[in-house]
């Protein structure tokens, strides 16, 4: 089971421009709606274990006042996984909300018929 986290940072490199840990955590965050904040250290362990497990790669580095930055982008492994970790949960949502609707009629205030 994939986890929060490990899915807005898949997520926000579904894209074609490849990005930096600072432009992932923007992206998570305003991906998330705020609701995952992601440290620059649980990130940076989070995109090791992601290019270990070949979720990711690393698309180029560059120095950046001193520091070496690296762009990051999505492998097709890692796209495959976030397909089917949408698909899981799509699954889970509608098995869900079928059940809200069985036993109540209705799902976030909304009747359905």
């Amino acid at each position: 089971m994939m986890q929060e986290p490990t899915f807005f940072i898949l997520t926000a490199l579904v894209r074609a421009t490849p990005l930096h840990g600072y432009g992932i955590i923007q992206a998570v965050e305003q991906l998330s709606g705020g609701r995952v904040k992601l440290k620059a250290g649980t990130l940076y362990a989070a995109l090791d274990r992601l290019s270990t497990e070949g979720l990711i790669v690393v698309d180029r580095e560059e120095a950046v006042g001193g520091r070496l930055r690296r762009y990051y982008v999505l492998s097709d492994d890692g796209r495959a996984a976030l397909e089917a970790a949408v698909e899981r949960l799509q699954s889970n949502s509608q098995v869900a909300a079928s059940r809200l609707r069985e036993a109540f009629g209705f799902i976030g205030g909304v009747q359905h018929a």
